[in-house]
């Protein structure tokens, strides 16, 4: 059995103990985790994320873009430089991202982050690449961009919402959904979202080095741990973590084209 973390992060800082970066992915690919997708979140990341796909280039793929939480008044010249590096990669990266809305913390940016977020959206419908989209207590604004980038295709990562925040989002786009430790999480109801979202439309994530699922929960969280969310999911769906691992293995390549 083999399975695909759509979304993690084993580049940044927090793995420069224990072996690095380079050592969590052979332990991702040691536990059957034999693909991994990395979305950078600034220019400060695209280094080492790609130092990790240039020695992995079969199980590690790239996205680019600025994260919410990156973006500065002077975010246009970083986000041109980005798609400058696109252009120019022959292919190496598979989506725009991780790029999106995040209002939790700081709202002062909000004109901003949805200008950056329109802005890389419409490059990747332009390019036709899928978007892995972050939005955080930020629906609204989310919808109200991809409502103006028509044929856009998005990936909302790290989904934690309800059964009619997944029939809002479909009645503007046809989208996938990253799930990811959070629905292990005991105060979690995302559970009872699974069969709203369906299973042709799940892709499983970790979002390393964050939201560890349970057993693993409160540890710096790895890609290697994506079995934990995968076993539980196919308990809540009543189905085999061989099935969850075909489906979503098989969702990832229709998204991502792998």
């Amino acid at each position: 059995m083999t399975l695909t973390d759509t979304h993690t992060h084993m580049f940044l800082p927090e793995f420069d103990s224990d072996g690095g970066g380079e050592a969590a992915v052979r332990r991702a690919i040691e536990s059957g985790v034999e693909r991994m997708i990395f979305p950078c979140v600034d220019n400060e990341s695209l280094k080492p994320m790609k130092k990790l796909s240039e020695m992995f280039p079969e199980n590690v793929f790239m996205a680019i873009g600025l994260h919410p939480t990156e973006v500065r008044p002077d975010w246009r010249g970083i986000v041109d430089g980005m798609l400058a590096e696109l252009d120019s990669s022959d292919g190496r990266y598979i989506a725009i991202g991780e790029v999106g809305m995040d209002l939790y913390w700081d709202k002062s940016m909000a004109e901003e982050q949805m200008a950056a977020f329109e802005y890389q959206a419409k490059a990747a419908a332009q390019r036709n690449l899928p978007m892995i989209v972050h939005c955080r207590e930020a629906l609204d604004e989310t919808l109200e961009v991809l409502r103006g980038v028509p044929g856009v295709q998005a990936v909302f990562h790290s989904f934690g919402g309800s059964s009619d925040d997944v029939e809002r989002i479909r009645c503007q786009i046809d989208p996938w959904f990253g799930i990811n430790g959070i629905v292990t999480f005991k105060n979690s109801g995302l559970r009872e979202t699974l069969p709203a979202i369906g299973l042709n439309r799940l892709l499983l994530e970790t979002d390393a080095p964050y939201l560890a699922p349970v057993p693993r929960r409160g540890k710096r969280n790895e890609s290697s741990y994506l079995v934990h969310t995968a076993m539980f999911i196919a308990e809540k769906l009543g189905i085999s973590i061989e099935e969850i691992a075909e489906t979503t293995n098989y969702n990832a390549d229709k998204c991502f084209s792998l």
